[in-house]
């Protein structure tokens, strides 16, 4: 398991530097800056959460609970619905998107309570 979630930890990362790169080099020019602000947001929280994911790899070594394992996988549903969201969005101004993307702030708040709670419990 924790290897699982290191790789997911540096797809995620991965993925978060080539969106920063992307909105800063071939999105600045083409985008208002509102929906450049949600891309450029989008690409941070992922990265957050991919460094998040490589805590929780370390986390389930020290205390292989359910709940840190849970907290994982909630990182990475979190983050799929809230960056996926603001990706498309932002790339097509289709402004519906933007009502998944609190789902996904609530479940990386889920993560982070898990994560939590999962230590707090060990």
């Amino acid at each position: 398991m924790p290897r699982t979630f290191a790789l997911w930890g540096a797809l995620s990362g991965f993925v978060a530097v080539l969106a920063g790169a992307f909105g800063a080099h071939a999105l600045r020019a083409r985008l208002p800056s509102d929906l450049l602000a949600a891309f450029e947001t989008s690409a941070r929280y992922q990265m957050y959460h991919a460094l998040a994911l490589f805590v929780v790899a370390w986390a389930v070594t020290q205390w292989p609970t359910q709940l840190i394992r849970l907290s994982g996988w909630l990182f990475i549903a979190g983050t799929a619905l809230f960056s996926g969201s603001l990706y498309v969005l932002a790339l097509t101004g289709t402004t519906w998107w933007g009502a998944v993307t609190p789902v996904g702030g609530v479940l990386l708040l889920g993560g982070w309570l898990t994560l939590a709670l999962g230590v707090w419990r060990r």
